[in-house]
């Protein structure tokens, strides 16, 4: 272990925990590593011209009837989720807010330090038993009798966690994160009359969830605890498992608890498989809604999806935070919210997300509307029939403006100040930020910069020079608008530094890979 392990630690990292994490390492490692090459040989094929298309090899399952495993009760009304990093103050206000469920984040919203990492893990422990507090500027934090169901989302398969090497390799991240938490809460969960629920990040296949399925079937055998105990929500959150969504839940059909509307990921990953198709090209960032046609076919299928086997669809974030000290800017904020929430309850999700717990009633106020029910897994969608051609219907792809390239730019720099400076859920512009929109932000600069149709609406064409000439005028005015202060708090122009590098050199694909060196 490549890490100071505290005495407070050490009731995280018990020798039982981390032979636990030994043992799901050593069945599976090899296995994560196959289906990480994969990955890159698929991208190759991307690159060459290819698009990808429902699986003929998979026909049958999505073509025949079965449903997943029945929800457990608690699961069963999922209207409002808050989402947020694991810091003791966030996970006490979260499982307060009156959302459904909280997802405690070791994955985009959370800088993945030791310290945090381990940290929050002890926070999760805490308040799985109800005994979460904390003491901060005067104010006396504590759990609150009836809080939100607890889910976890363990980081990545593309990520290590390089302090605990095994056998010469660095553990996955993923079995870390969900082995530590599974080890030290699962018993006492179902005690509870809950379980060891969790959300699964950026796969990118079903050969991905069936490599879950298996780590969910030892860890359950490991420790004497029923199969099927464990529930988890997978993230269509990559373009490629959107053709896989049938697949997705049948590999994990008796620990599935549905699928989950990744919007701000998947338009990141449609533009990383995308990047060197000479007829790909999206507009700026803030022109790419949900109403897009590719988003649009993503987001209804997957509803679709989910009701026809039993299973729960979730819808995305909404980003908005208060607005303080400006009424009318504030009302238009949660008027935004207010539509978001329309849109999906009305196209049948069966609840959503949000990032402040300001959003909580808001978000409630719109399903409690249109859902009077706890669900609407009943409700099915035979009219909804989406080819592969909608999928990739990647519109609109104009305008690209000097605005949204400076927004872009700007955006980048302010979340990775404050990532390197150990924090993952950033404020950006009365919006709550995490790693996919920086992903966003420097992937449209790196594929407008390589590919013809890069060119902004007055006709100048977007180059490196251009992009480094802009970086150079956009740091300054983030200084001046944070203040100097939150200036000298964050890692600003070492943020700048690395956004150059990842938007102007061969493309790395996730930025937390290059800024993960970079951090405790």
């Amino acid at each position: 272990m490549h890490a100071h392990v505290s005495v407070e630690h050490r009731q995280i990292l018990t020798d039982e925990a981390l032979s636990l994490v030994a043992k799901l390492h050593r069945t599976f490692e090899q296995r994560r590593a196959q289906l990480l090459a994969l990955r890159a040989v698929r991208q190759e094929e991307f690159d060459a011209g290819k698009l990808p298309d429902f699986l003929p090899e998979t026909a049958g399952i999505r073509n025949s009837e079965w449903k997943i495993a029945p929800q457990p009760t608690d699961m069963l009304d999922r209207r409002v989720e808050i989402t947020g990093p694991t810091d003791r103050k966030m996970v006490i206000n979260a499982l307060n807010s009156g959302a459904s469920t909280f997802m405690a984040d070791f994955e985009d919203s959370n800088c993945p330090t030791w310290a945090n990492m381990i940290e929050g893990q002890i926070n999760l422990r805490d308040a799985v038993r109800g005994s979460a507090s904390l003491d901060q500027s005067g104010k006396h934090y504590t759990l609150n009798e009836e809080v939100a169901v607890l889910i976890v989302r363990p980081r990545g398969w593309h990520l290590n966690e390089k302090h605990v090497v095994i056998d010469g390799e660095p553990v996955s991240a993923s079995l870390f994160d969900f082995a530590l938490f599974f080890f030290h809460n699962a018993r006492e969960l179902l005690r509870r009359g809950s379980g060891p629920y969790f959300y699964l990040p950026k796969m990118e296949s079903h050969l991905e969830a069936r490599l879950w399925n298996d780590v969910f079937k030892l860890a359950q055998a490991e420790l004497g605890i029923p199969q099927g105990s464990i529930k988890a929500t997978a993230l269509i959150e990559t373009v490629l498992a959107a053709f896989e969504m049938d697949e997705i839940l049948w590999e994990l059909k008796d620990h599935s608890a549905g699928l989950n509307i990744g919007r701000w990921d998947y338009i990141f990953s449609c533009i990383k498989k995308f990047r060197s198709n000479e007829n790909f090209c999206l507009a700026d960032r803030a022109q790419v809604t949900m109403t897009a046609p590719f988003l649009r076919a993503y987001a209804l299928s997957l509803v679709k999806t989910c009701h026809r086997r039993g299973a729960p669809a979730m819808g995305g974030m909404a980003a908005q935070i208060p607005i303080k000290n400006d009424p009318d800017a504030n009302e238009a904020a949660l008027e935004k919210v207010r539509q978001d929430k329309l849109r999906e309850v009305t196209d049948g999700c069966d609840g959503t997300w949000v990032a402040h717990p300001a959003l909580v009633p808001v978000a409630k106020a719109v399903f409690d509307r249109h859902m009077p029910g706890p669900n609407q897994y009943r409700r099915q969608s035979p009219d909804v029939n989406f080819a592969a051609r909608d999928l990739l219907d990647f519109k609109p792809d104009q305008p690209i403006t000097e605005g949204g390239l400076r927004n872009n730019i700007s955006v980048g720099i302010q979340y990775l100040g404050v990532w390197l400076a150990g924090n993952g859920c950033v404020p950006v512009f009365n919006l709550m930020e995490d790693a996919a929109t920086a992903e966003i932000s420097r992937s449209q600069i790196w594929q407008w910069i390589r590919s013809s149709k890069g060119v902004l609406d007055d006709g100048r064409k977007v180059t490196v020079d251009l992009f480094r000439q802009l970086l150079a005028e956009e740091l300054p005015k983030v200084r001046a608008y944070l203040g100097e202060a939150a200036w000298q708090a964050g890692k600003y122009e070492q943020a700048a530094r690395l956004f150059d590098q990842i938007t102007t050199g061969a493309y790395v694909e996730f930025l937390t890979l290059s800024a993960y060196d970079l951090i405790d």
